[in-house]
C-alpha cells in the first residue's frame, strides 16, 4: 500500500509530540511492507533541531510555500492507496480542500490533538488546521481521543466514521536500559512547557522537591519561562532527544505524567509519553482523568495523585519491590495493547473499511 502523510513533522521532535507518534506508526507500517511519503513544511524551528532528517522508514518531502508548490505536493497523492492529513499541519485546510477534491484514495484526518481541536470546533467551527465543514468529507476521522468524543464527531459534526487511533510505542526502541548518571533522580518529568499544565507540575513535582530537598528531581523539555521558581533540588534540561528517552525513564525512581486541560476535560486521551515510560518499566505517578483505567489500572499499573502530599507519601513510602512491580505491570499491559505494531494493524483495518 502506498501511503502519503501531510503532517506537522517527522524529522524533528523538538517542542512537539507529533514526530515520535508518526515515527512509531510509520516505522511499523514500513516493516509491514508499505511505501510511505511524508510531506512536511520546512520551518526554521524544526530545521534547526532535526534529530531524524532522513528516516529510514519513509521518504520525506520538504516544502516552503504551499501556494507555489501545491501541484508538486499533490502529485505524491495521485496514485496513493491512502492519504492522511494531520492536525497542526501548517497548510492542512488548503491541503484537505485540494485532496478531497482530487485524490482517488481515501483521505483521512489524523487528529493528534483531538481535545484541542474539539474546543475550537465547538467555539468557532474551525481551528487553524481544520474546518468543521470538511469533516463529513473525510473517509475517516482518526482520533487520539476515544469515549464520548467519537460520538460527538459523528452526531454533531457529521463524521462518516470516527475511530480511535491512539499513539503507540515501538518496543524495539523503548525498553528498560542502564541508568545514566545525568538523568538520575527521585522523580522526573519530560514534557514541553504548557501554561495549562504548569500549575500541576509545580504542585506535583516542585512542591515535593521543596519538601524533600535531600533528593534530586528532574524536569526536561523546552520553552519553560526563565522566571519559573524551581526548588533548589530540581534540575532542568532543555531537551532530551528521543534516542535518550529510555535512559531518561530508566534512571529515575518515579516519573510524572501530566495531562493538559483539554485532554482532562475530554478524557480517554493517553499521551505518547505514558506509553513510552511504561515500555521502559518506569513507575508512573499521574494526575487523574476520565478513561485512564482503560489504558493503565490505577493502583496496580500506575499511581494517581491529587496533591503534593500524595506524591511525598509515595516517594517516601513505596518499597523498591513494590515500585519495580508497578513498572513491570505497566510494561506488560502496554506491550500487550499499545505497540506500534498494534497501531499499524489498526490503520490497515481502517483503510480497508473505507
Amino acid at each position: 500500500m502506498k501511503i502519503v502523510v501531510y503532517g506537522l513533522s517527522v524529522t524533528s521532535s523538538w517542542g512537539n509530540g507529533h514526530a515520535t507518534t508518526y515515527r512509531s506508526l510509520l516505522r511499523a507500517l514500513a516493516r509491514r511492507g508499505h511505501d510511505i511519503t511524508f510531506i512536511e513544511k520546512d520551518v526554521p524551528w524544526y530545521r534547526d533541531h532535526r534529530d531524524m532528517p532522513h528516516p529510514e522508514f519513509c521518504k520525506v518531502e520538504l516544502y516552503s510555500d504551499w501556494a507555489t508548490e501545491e501541484a508538486r505536493l499533490l502529485r505524491f497523492a495521485a496514485d496513493a492507496d491512502a492519504v492522511v492529513v494531520g492536525s497542526y499541519f501548517p497548510d492542512a485546510i488548503l491541503a484537505s480542500g485540494a485532496l478531497l477534491d482530487r485524490a482517488k484514495a481515501p483521505v483521512m484526518f489524523y487528529d493528534i490533538d483531538t481535545p484541542v481541536t474539539m474546543a475550537g470546533l465547538r467555539n468557532a467551527g474551525r481551528t487553524e488546521y481544520l474546518d468543521a465543514s470538511m469533516i463529513p468529507h473525510y473517509a475517516a476521522y482518526l482520533s487520539f481521543t476515544s469515549g464520548p468524543t467519537l460520538t460527538e464527531l459523528v452526531e454533531s459534526f457529521g463524521a462518516r466514521r470516527a475511530v480511535a487511533l491512539f499513539c503507540s510505542v515501538d518496543p524495539e526502541l523503548y525498553q528498560q536500559t542502564t541508568p545514566r548518571e545525568a538523568f538520575r533522580s527521585e522523580m522526573s518529568y519530560l514534557g514541553t512547557y504548557a501554561a495549562d499544565r504548569q500549575e500541576k507540575l509545580m504542585t506535583l513535582l516542585n512542591c515535593p522537591a521543596q519538601r524533600m530537598s535531600d533528593r534530586a528531581f528532574l524536569v526536561a523539555g523546552p520553552q519553560y519561562p526563565a522566571d519559573v521558581a524551581w526548588a533548589k533540588s530540581v534540575q532542568r534540561l532543555d531537551h532530551v532527544a528521543p534516542a535518550d528517552h529510555p535512559a531518561f525513564y530508566s534512571s529515575s525512581r518515579f516519573t510524572l505524567n501530566l495531562t493538559r486541560a483539554d485532554m482532562v476535560a475530554a478524557g480517554y486521551s493517553p499521551s505518547v509519553r505514558l506509553f513510552e515510560a511504561s515500555a521502559c518499566g518506569a513507575a508512573i505517578v499521574s494526575d487523574a482523568w476520565a478513561g485512564l483505567k482503560e489504558f493503565l489500572t490505577p493502583g496496580e499499573e500506575i499511581l494517581v495523585v491529587e496533591d503534593a502530599s500524595d506524591v511525598v507519601r509515595i516517594l517516601s513510602g513505596l518499597s523498591e519491590e513494590e515500585r519495580s512491580k508497578l513498572g513491570e505491570r505497566a510494561r506488560t499491559r502496554v506491550l500487550a495493547e499499545h505497540t506500534s505494531e498494534h497501531r499499524a494493524r489498526e490503520f490497515e483495518a481502517i483503510v480497508a473499511a473505507c
